[in-house]
């Protein structure tokens, strides 16, 4: 894909989970607590290695963020780890008070986010957890693409002083990220250069846009890509160059788009610089069960959707 290339299939859930047991190897700081969710979030190596500095709290999710604040008050840095639904929509008022009203230390670490959970539904699927998480003062909120920058996001966070909010998730997606880049929180990655329409993507999303450029470009469409893996702090000026340049934008994310990258991608181009936008995202809906594969293409959040989305705007471009 131009100069990016497969290395394999990979869940992004082992990027943290990998890059958490390297943690715990090297900074006898970190701490990690989980709800009853060991295998499911990785964490198993780190739980073995360091049983002293493991808790499982069981299925009590608010209970686990108040011990992660109370661990933070103690000078540790707590990992929490549970699927993306129960990280922020179970306990919103625990990060809210616990965490984010005193500015704690807490990496809030959350997997299973999106559509592609899969078939458990929409009960565990969420799709508002990035504005849940970006509404709330102070709150960085991170959301990886691939294996490789999942286990880099980890490590970075780490020796970042604050609230993070680190959204990964569950199936086996393409890894084409450079493993030995450095992860710069708040800092957008400018993948591919084009002259015609911007595309930012998040998460899962961004492997989509890099095949929809490809496909485009055969039809003299050049795409401008970039992985905006850092929701907030917004790099914006990343953004602002690029549409500067191509005039037109769209935004591609695992999200609703009330609430997620789309919308504050809208604000910044609504106060600095008013761009054609399209925006590639769940329309105001829930989800359902189903194969991750599937869903994707029914709630249009592929390579399919992007190039309909690019060819719109470009229709609007003056």
């Amino acid at each position: 894909m131009n100069r990016f290339n497969n290395q394999g299939d990979k869940d992004t859930r082992s990027g943290f989970g990998e890059g958490l047991t390297e943690l715990g190897r090297k900074n006898k700081d970190v701490v990690a607590l989980c709800a009853d969710l060991t295998g499911s979030l990785k964490m198993d190596t780190f739980s073995k290695e360091n049983p002293d500095r493991f808790f499982q709290t069981g299925i009590a999710e608010a209970n686990m963020i108040g011990l992660a604040a109370g661990l933070a008050i103690g000078g540790k840095i707590p990992f929490t780890g549970t699927f993306a639904n129960f990280s922020t929509g179970r306990v919103y008022d625990q990060i809210r008070q616990s965490v984010a009203y005193s500015n704690k230390n807490v990496k809030i670490c959350a997997s299973h986010a999106g559509i592609t959970l899969g078939e458990d539904g929409a009960t565990h699927q969420i799709l508002e957890d990035i504005g849940l998480m970006k509404m709330l003062p102070g709150m960085t909120v991170i959301n990886t693409c691939d294996f490789n920058q999942t286990k880099l996001a980890t490590i970075a966070i780490s020796e970042f002083d604050g609230p993070v909010y680190l959204r990964f998730g569950r199936p086996k997606v393409a890894n084409f990220t450079d493993i030995e880049k450095d992860f710069v929180i708040g800092r957008g990655e400018l993948l591919k250069e084009g002259n015609d329409v911007t595309i930012v993507a998040t998460g899962h999303l961004v492997w989509e846009s890099l095949i929809a450029a490809s496909e485009l470009e055969r039809n003299n469409i050049k795409c401008e890509i970039i992985n905006i893996h850092t929701i907030k702090p917004l790099d914006e000026e990343v953004i602002l160059n690029s549409v500067s340049k191509t005039g037109c934008i769209v935004s591609a994310e695992e999200h609703n788009i009330y609430g997620g990258l789309g919308e504050s991608v809208s604000r910044l181009l609504s106060t600095k610089l008013p761009t054609p936008q399209e925006l590639v995202g769940t329309k105001d809906t829930f989800g359902e069960s189903g194969k991750p594969s599937e869903l994707m293409i029914k709630y249009g959040l592929n390579k399919d959707s992007i190039i309909v989305a690019c060819k719109e705007v470009l229709k609007r471009k003056k």
